[in-house]
């Protein structure tokens, strides 16, 4: 289901809406601070293919899965962003909205991101 204010967003950037079921898991990020950067995979098995994450992306293994019905607690102003299709970026900070399409978040190979 695509929510009004996710299709408000697919709508401006010109997409059709690939959403994001509460069921499925996304890569979080738990620490960090700063601006909140997402990107999306192809979605593949039980994930959605969203990576969420604060300030820099590390290249610590600091990302955990969980079922996107959570990030309503956790990350609430990326909702909007969810039901972008895969291949679709964001950067969000106070007073700032980034979204861009990145054709290389489509080739992942076989294992994976």
């Amino acid at each position: 289901m695509v929510s009004k204010s996710q299709q408000e967003v697919c709508e401006r950037f010109g997409v059709t809406p690939v959403p994001t079921p509460d069921d499925l898991k996304v890569g979080l990020a738990l620490g960090g601070n700063g601006p909140l950067p997402g990107l999306r995979h192809p979605p593949k098995g039980e994930t959605a293919g969203w990576y969420i994450w604060r300030g820099e992306l590390s290249s610590a293994d600091d990302f955990a899965p969980l079922h996107a019905a959570h990030l309503a607690e956790r990350v609430p102003e990326t909702l909007p962003y969810l039901a972008l299709p895969p291949g679709w970026r964001f950067l969000l900070a106070p007073d700032r909205e980034d979204v861009w399409y990145d054709q290389a978040l489509l080739d992942v190979g076989e294992s994976g991101v």
